[in-house]
């Protein structure tokens, strides 16, 4: 291979990605031939700390997220009268939220039996934070921890990395899929015109970036648009999806 690197077929593997109908059509498959190495076909595979499955469910990376979670969470929960609400909080935010918030761009689209799974993560650390009883109501619980729905923090991140791309140019592979629309250059209906979005047959291809960084950019306000540095955009952005989530 380039660069004279081998593949080591113990610490490899090979996984299909796509629609039913094109995984049906390789399922018979059990090994890919890949510079002369027999690499065995698996069903799911773990790249960065994320597990990737055959039609990008992410039911399985779920399911490992709100298991992790739900330790951390068991063990705030058994010190939760010793802490004050703030170191509570804080405990919270660094050892369940950052966890279901790392790559969770990638979970836009996905099916909300796989949302459900972390948002039960995330009500549950609600109730604990505030000591509040099991069948509280969530929605006040979050409003007072100002915590947006793991949705709504799956479109944030999707819309932070849209705008960083476009003031940015960078990272390249991802700016080279944004481009406005021809027909609103010339309108004055705002300075900063919305993105095309590609035409896609499938809801699968509708969740690559090319296309979700549109649909999550185009429907927001032109005052979060408009913002011409990073944190400010991303005030504005919170304050714009909390009021979508609660009001």
């Amino acid at each position: 291979m380039q660069n004279a690197l081998q593949l080591n077929p113990d610490k490899l593997e090979a996984l299909f990605r796509g629609t039913a109908t094109q995984l049906r059509a390789v399922s018979s498959l059990t090994s890919v031939s890949l510079a002369d190495v027999d690499l065995p076909v698996a069903d799911s595979m773990r790249v960065l700390g994320v597990t990737l499955d055959r039609s990008l469910t992410f039911d399985n990376h779920a399911s490992a997220v709100a298991r992790s979670c739900n330790y951390h969470a068991r063990a705030i929960r058994h010190i939760r009268h010793l802490l004050t609400l703030d170191l509570a909080q804080t405990l919270a935010c660094s050892l369940i939220l950052l966890r279901f918030d790392y790559c969770n761009s990638v979970l836009y689209g996905a099916p909300s039996g796989t949302i459900q799974k972390l948002q039960r993560v995330q009500n549950n650390a609600a109730r604990i934070v505030l000591q509040a009883p099991r069948r509280s109501d969530v929605n006040s619980l979050l409003q007072t921890l100002h915590w947006l729905p793991v949705e709504q923090r799956i479109n944030y991140k999707l819309a932070v990395l849209t705008f960083k791309t476009q003031q940015t140019s960078f990272p390249q592979h991802l700016n080279q899929h944004i481009s406005l629309r021809t027909d609103a250059l010339n309108t004055r209906l705002s300075s900063v015109p919305p993105l095309c979005v590609p035409f896609r047959r499938t809801s699968f291809a509708r969740r690559s970036f090319s296309t979700a960084a549109h649909l999550t950019w185009n429907p927001l306000p032109r005052a979060v648009l408009n913002c011409k540095s990073v944190s400010t955009f991303k005030s504005r952005l919170k304050t714009h999806m909390f009021y979508t989530a609660f009001c």
